[in-house]
Formats: structure tokens, C-alpha cells, sequence
């Protein structure tokens, strides 16, 4: 998966491993399968099963196994090279990963210019039950004081301005804090950035992005290399229910099968309407990582393979960018990303501290000179 912009750092994921990760994802299920059984995954709807008379490792009940889930959790592990945990939508796995490693009287650092909805778990919820919360906006995490510091939760590329932190330092500094470290990938996916490979204790994702790929299905996991960890989390799904149904889970098996496919399409083509929208008279604030005069250019060249498909920028006002994604025929009305459809949004609707003009634009699977030409015909009737 080459860089849509310049060479690739060799501290990054390289073209051979993601390869390796990609094959190895798709024949997951080849090595133990009978003569006459199913290529595709069947889809096991069942919540209860045949009780075996004493073996704790069978299957018996939806809420804490299912067959669908173990082979997505296959999957998941494969490609963060760690065991994994599947959960009912982004959200409930970040709040598995808080839940289990803070309680009463932790303090918690969160990013400032992070997603909404991370925020608003932290300051409603975690506060309730005496969990102290900090903010502090990503390109400052590096510097941040971690004194007394339990959890450290990053997201990078941040959403939705898309600035990166230099992970291994955070981490490094967190280490000599004795502050954990959880990293929200979701941005990103493992093909394109691996914090777990940079000391990270447990990576979140919102599965419902470009793994599922297709907008129909809500899904989350967790990855940590460390047992207690994922023990902790698991135990939080069982008693907290937060669990995905058998279909969504057979839904995001089927979409992780192409990830590394479109996951390079949609790269390839936000790098090249990054640079497109550059050149614009109407588009101010443009950020891509994958732009040389990004500020984060530097930070995400070292520890991605590609930059991304999520490009931000701003109109001049609400109006302007109402009109714009009304506009185009190419850009679906819609919140979410990582989708094969390009979608855009104007984020303050959300309450996120942006410019009443910032469009975060979700670049998607069509042809990347006709997105590119729709796009631009869009700004130019404005």
C-alpha cells in the first residue's frame, strides 16, 4: 500500500507486512475447514447452545461467545497482532477500555479536540462515578503532565481536525508516569498505523468505519497485548451486555475481507483531492496529513503507511457549506466515515469547537478524477 504522497518511514507498517496481514485475514478459516464446508463464514443466530457436560471452552450462551464473534475476533487479531475484543459499536469499547482500567478517585487525560462523543462519556459518566478528567488538545499531548495521570487516551489522527501525536513519545513519557495508555485508531485502522507495535496498552476502534466499509453495520473492538487487560474488558462486555448481534458481527467479517483493498482506492484518491482542494480559492483551513505543509506531515510520515481518508476544511460560514455538500452529486449527506461512499458533514452541528464552516469529508471508493471533478464543480457554483 504505497504512500499517496511521499516515501514511506521504515518505522511505519510496512508494504510486506500489511500484505502478509491481508492473506493471512482472508484464509483464516481455510486451515480448519472440513471437506463440504462452507468457504463464507455461515451466520449462527443462536443464543443458547448444547451444553457439554463439563467444558468451559464450548459455546453456551449468545452474551459471552458466539461462533460469528470468535472468527471476527480472529480476524481483529490478526490484523493488530494481539487478542481482541468485539463490542457492539465504537463507543462501547471505548467505555469497556475506561471503565476497566480507571475507577473511583483516577485521573483521566483526554484529547481536547478529540471525538464528541469520548468527551461527553468522560465528563457525564466517568466524573459521576469520581474520575478526575483533564483535557488537552493532541498537538500538546507530548508535553502534557502526566503526574499523577492513571489513563492517558489519545486519538490520532484526532477527530475531526486530524492533527497527529508522535505516539512512541507519548508513550515513553507515560512509562516513566506509570500512566496507561489507550489509543483510539480508529482513523487510521492497523493497516496504516500500529500503536500497540509502539507500546500502546490497549487500541479502540470504531469498527463501523472502514472495516465494515459498507454503512450498515455498528461495531467496535479492543486490542492489548496485556492478559489482565482483556480479561478486565472481557468480564466488563459479559456483565455490561454491551454485545454485537451475530449478523452485524457476520456483516463486519465480510467487510474486514476487503479493508486492505479499498483501504489503498481511498487513500490514493484523498491524497489527490487533498492537493486538488490546496490549489482552491473557496477552501480555507485545509488539514490532510498527507500534505508536506500539513503541520502533522512530519509526525504521521514516521509512524503511518498512508495518511488517511479523512480530509477537513472550511467554507466561508454555515451557508456556504450547507450549499456545497448539497451541491455535490458525489458527497452523501452524512455523518460517520471510512464508508465506499464519500460523505461529508458540517461538524459544528455536532457541537465539535470548529468554525461554523469546517466540513469534515470522508473520502470513499468512486473513481478518484471523477470525485475530484464533482467536488470542484461543486465549489465553483458556489
Amino acid at each position: 500500500m504505497p504512500k499517496s504522497d511521499t516515501g514511506r518511514s521504515d518505522s511505519a507498517p510496512s508494504d510486506t507486512e500489511n500484505a502478509r496481514r491481508a492473506a493471512a485475514l482472508l484464509h483464516h478459516r481455510s486451515a480448519a475447514l472440513a471437506p463440504g464446508e462452507s468457504t463464507a463464514l455461515p451466520l449462527t443466530t443462536s443464543s443458547t447452545f448444547h451444553l457439554p457436560p463439563d467444558d468451559p471452552e464450548s459455546f453456551y450462551y449468545g452474551r459471552n461467545d458466539t461462533p460469528v464473534w470468535q472468527s471476527v475476533e480472529h480476524q481483529l487479531a490478526i490484523l493488530e497482532e494481539a487478542p481482541c475484543l468485539l463490542f457492539a459499536s465504537g463507543m462501547a469499547a471505548i467505555s469497556a477500555a475506561l471503565f476497566a482500567t480507571l475507577g473511583q478517585g483516577k485521573n483521566l487525560l483526554i484529547p481536547a479536540d478529540g471525538y464528541h462523543a469520548t468527551r461527553r462519556l468522560a465528563h457525564d459518566c466517568l466524573a459521576a462515578f469520581g474520575v478526575s478528567v483533564r483535557e488537552c488538545r493532541t498537538r500538546e499531548l507530548a508535553n502534557a503532565t502526566l503526574d499523577d495521570t492513571h489513563v492517558l487516551f489519545i486519538e490520532t489522527p484526532c477527530n475531526p481536525g486530524l492533527d497527529v501525536c508522535d505516539i512512541g513519545l507519548i508513550v515513553e513519557r507515560a512509562r516513566q508516569a506509570g500512566t496507561i495508555v489507550i489509543a483510539d485508531n480508529t482513523a487510521s485502522t492497523p493497516f496504516l498505523q500500529r500503536p500497540l507495535d509502539r507500546g500502546v496498552d490497549i487500541v479502540v476502534a470504531a469498527d463501523t468505519k472502514a472495516p465494515g466499509g459498507h454503512s450498515d453495520v455498528i461495531a467496535g473492538h479492543v486490542a492489548s497485548r496485556n492478559p489482565v487487560f482483556i480479561e478486565g474488558m472481557k468480564n466488563w462486555r459479559s456483565l455490561g451486555g454491551a454485545i454485537a448481534g451475530p449478523h452485524q458481527a457476520w456483516l463486519l467479517h465480510r467487510g474486514l475481507e476487503t479493508l486492505e483493498l479499498r483501504l489503498e482506492r481511498m487513500c490514493g484518491t484523498a491524497g489527490k483531492l487533498a492537493r486538488a482542494l490546496s490549489r482552491h480559492e473557496r477552501v480555507h483551513g485545509l488539514r490532510y496529513p498527507g500534505l508536506p505543509n500539513d503541520p502533522s506531515h512530519a509526525t504521521a510520515a514516521r509512524q503511518m503507511s498512508d495518511f488517511g481518508t479523512l480530509i477537513s476544511f472550511e467554507l466561508e460560514g454555515r451557508d456556504a457549506a450547507n450549499r456545497f455538500i448539497e451541491r455535490c452529486s458525489l458527497l452523501a449527506s452524512a455523518t460517520s466515515f471510512g464508508g465506499i461512499h464519500s460523505s461529508a458533514e458540517r461538524r459544528a452541528r455536532w457541537g465539535d469547537n470548529v468554525a461554523e464552516g469546517f466540513i469534515r469529508l470522508s473520502v470513499g471508493c468512486e473513481p478518484a478524477d471523477v470525485l475530484i471533478e464533482s467536488i470542484g464543480d461543486a465549489l465553483n457554483s458556489m
